[in-house]
């Protein structure tokens, strides 16, 4: 389906594209930090659509064809020391979108997966909006604890500057960060620069990164709030994620109770080729088996 687009109340204008069959059970993809959604790659998508879900992906606010909130980023200093003033939105604000979307669409409750900012995006909504979420997928995350899940000090370097402005210099910056942040096992280098090349296309702000990573500084810690989580749920971490180290994922698991956690080996703070034969066999398997446990249904059952 096409990209469209759909207010989801408080001024904001998502942009959305679908796959699959509106028949079967929905689930809603979000994405991470300074990534539109088309870092949900379409045949990863369509292989999800393929195991018998209607999935929908989006672009968060700040972040590609979806709306733009107007002031200044966060200073580096901010960033560091964690004081953010003002704070122009959250991961709470973030998730009502969400929510707002499912609500448009009709698809609630949904299965809902998260990648990195992303998973904390989607478990804040499993915790405040507890009636959409069916079931939740947190991959390469974390709960916010400052000494959970760090990134190495040499990607700093990234987080802390802005991309170039000139198309191919942003496409070359942009896509020797994704391999920088990547892991061990194989992906299509080629899949990853046009994915860089599409979003520069599809529009950029280059204050909106530093909008969003203050959302989530400002957010804190969220650990007792993934107490407060009933939804089933399945933590994915990569065992070479140098952005958000693995005792993020672990932390996330150890917070919500009944969560299981599932570490891919080589897998870094991406989604490789590699990795999607085990990746959509986990989320497909998850998913299935919470609408099979909420139908009385035996976990277990084909």
């Amino acid at each position: 389906m096409a990209e469209q687009f759909c207010d989801v109340g408080g001024g904001i204008t998502l942009c959305y594209e679908c796959f699959g069959s509106e028949t079967d059970p929905p689930m809603l993809l979000i994405m991470g930090l300074a990534t539109q959604m088309i870092g949900w790659p379409d045949e990863f998508c369509g292989e999800l659509a393929g195991r018998g879900f209607y999935v929908v992906r989006f672009d968060n606010r700040d972040i590609g064809r979806s709306s733009r909130i107007r002031g200044r980023p966060p200073t580096p200093r901010q960033l560091v020391t964690r004081k953010i003033d003002p704070v122009l939105y959250t991961l709470s604000d973030m998730a009502r979108d969400a929510a707002g979307l499912m609500r448009e669409l009709g698809i609630a409750p949904a299965h809902v997966v998260g990648a990195s900012m992303g998973g904390m995006i989607a478990q804040t909504l499993a915790a405040e909006n507890p009636e959409t979420v069916r079931s939740l997928v947190s991959i390469m995350s974390t709960t916010g604890n400052r000494w959970k899940g760090q990134p190495k000090f040499s990607l700093y370097r990234y987080l802390l500057r802005r991309a170039p402005e000139e198309r191919e210099a942003f496409i070359a910056y942009n896509t020797k960060l994704f391999e920088a942040i990547g892991g061990e096992l194989p992906f299509d280098r080629q899949r990853l620069r046009d994915m860089v090349a599409r979003s520069y296309d599809r529009g950029r702000d280059p204050a909106a990164p530093g909008r969003q990573l203050g959302a989530i500084i400002a957010s804190g810690d969220r650990t007792e709030q993934l107490r407060t989580i009933r939804a089933p749920t399945l933590v994915i971490h990569g065992s070479k994620d140098p952005l958000v180290a693995r005792s993020g994922g672990k932390a996330t698991a150890e917070a919500v109770p009944g969560a299981r956690l599932m570490i891919v080996e080589g897998m870094g703070h991406d989604l490789p080729d590699a990795a999607w034969p085990q990746l959509v066999e986990a989320i497909a398997g998850h998913s299935h088996a919470a609408d099979r446990a909420a139908s009385g249904a035996p976990v277990n059952a084909p």
